[in-house]
């Protein structure tokens, strides 16, 4: 009798940082905000309760996205979370709210 001896590799996905309220800053949103592409990713996910990072990167490559998205992680605009291998992300318009009023609404209203 054979025993398949193989190790089993079971990897976890790191869990996402976001940052606390309190640690949101005004130049970190605008800056994160400037880019187009990252301005576009706020502007749909303010559409939807959440969605994929494949639904959001509109043909362009995947680093760049990453980029994008960690952007965007980093100034507390998106939360991220990993269902599988998939990674789900919601506009954290509560937390924005709190911090900055009026704010969010003044952005997503300029087209």
């Amino acid at each position: 009798m054979v025993i398949n001896a193989s190790p089993v590799i079971i990897r976890f996905m790191r869990a996402f940082k976001h940052p606390s309220p309190e640690d949101l800053t005004l130049e970190r949103l605008l800056y994160a905000l400037s880019d187009p592409v990252r301005l576009d990713i706020v502007r749909c996910l303010a559409g939807v309760e959440e969605a994929s990072c494949g639904e959001l990167d509109g043909g362009r490559p995947k680093s760049s996205m990453s980029h994008h998205f960690r952007v965007l992680r980093d100034a507390g605009l998106v939360h991220t979370r990993s269902v599988g291998t998939t990674h789900m992300n919601s506009l954290r318009a509560d937390v924005l709210a709190e911090r900055f009023p009026g704010l969010l609404e003044s952005i997503l209203s300029q087209q």
